[in-house]
């Protein structure tokens, strides 16, 4: 294992300023998100799509690396370049989804486990010869009157570490997303206790799996209210509990936190980033791992369109301007009109 450039490539993924853009929906996601601009979701509609996020001139300035779907890692350009270099030429770093989804976990309702762990080791050694240079295994836990249950925590946390370890075996990066959901209608008290709990446990089992710390970055949450909650919680107060939260468990080794959206709107999601960014005594580097949050803007200026797609680059140049500003914590709502100035 080259511990050396694995936390090299971490170091980057996390570069003041810059964060990464997460494409890496399943073919059920991607299709939804067509849809919704009313675009079938054929082979030649989502390369077309995601050519636009890949080859947006500038993006570079902001985005750092790019979570990969399996179908996406193989396609092509319209002028016959990989889209792994389309995105090396640009200096961003090309990486990979490798779980196999979250399934019902037997005998316990309404809680999930992530599949594929079976065949991982061959395929992360596929995947690098592809281009990847980092890998994403995502994680989920519901909260609800009787869940989550420690048992399923602690079969997250344990898949998370072991596929940790295959990765970095493998010389990838591994990114380690336990996602607590938003869904329901808890205070963010409850967001906090189950978000610390799920965090506890895997650390507990990196720690446990010789997960070199320092060679791998965490996609958490952020801690909110519940999405039906009557109470929201405020941009500062969602800040403070989520470093807070944070603090207590997640090791300064780790180089670098890369929020996921998770449910929020594109605005919602930078403006808690810049917030957590304002606040004091940061061991890490607090980054962003969005998806919708950062494509949103980009499908509805494309609307399946070509003429169309000079516009959907300009949105996605303007929304990443934004969220880099947010690592700063130097963004304004004024900023959501205002010309990308680099």
């Amino acid at each position: 294992m080259k511990t050396e450039n694995l936390e090299s490539v971490a170091r980057k993924l996390v570069a003041p300023g810059k964060g990464i853009l997460a494409a890496d929906e399943s073919s059920g996601t991607i299709e939804k998100r067509l849809k919704s601009i009313s675009v079938p979701s054929t082979e030649e509609n989502r390369r077309a799509y995601r050519e636009i996020l890949f080859t947006t001139a500038g993006a570079s300035e902001f985005i750092s690396g790019v979570i990969l779907f399996d179908e996406t890692i193989r396609q092509k350009t319209h002028d016959g370049r990989t889209f792994v270099k389309a995105l090396e030429e640009q200096r961003i770093i090309p990486g990979i989804k490798v779980d196999k989804g979250a399934k019902p976990m037997a005998n316990f309702a309404g809680e999930k486990i992530t599949e594929g762990l079976d065949g991982l080791r061959d395929r992360l050694a596929e995947y690098l010869q592809l281009g990847a240079r980092f890998a994403k295994w995502r994680a989920v836990i519901a909260i609800g009157d009787t869940i989550p249950t420690p048992t399923c925590i602690a079969s997250n946390a344990e898949a998370l570490a072991r596929y940790a370890a295959l990765c970095q075996e493998a010389d990838l990066v591994p990114i380690v997303e336990p996602e607590v959901l938003m869904d329901g209608a808890h205070t963010i008290e409850r967001h906090f206790e189950v978000t610390q709990q799920t965090l506890e446990n895997v650390f507990h089992a990196l720690y446990e799996h010789r997960v070199v710390l320092e060679g791998m970055l965490l996609k958490p949450n952020m801690v909110l209210s519940g999405k039906d909650c009557p109470q929201q919680a405020s941009v500062q107060e969602v800040a403070e509990a989520t470093v807070r939260c944070m603090k207590r468990v997640v090791p300064a080794a780790v180089p670098g936190l890369v929020f996921l959206s998770g449910g929020q709107t594109d605005l919602q999601a930078t403006e808690h980033l810049n917030a957590m960014n304002q606040l004091p005594n940061l061991p890490w580097q607090l980054s962003f791992s969005f998806g919708r949050a950062l494509q949103a803007p980009v499908l509805k200026a494309w609307k399946g369109d070509s003429a169309n797609v000079t516009a959907a680059e300009r949105a996605f140049h303007h929304r990443a301007w934004c969220n880099s500003k947010a690592r700063f914590g130097k963004y304004s709502e004024e900023m959501e009109t205002a010309k990308a100035i680099t």
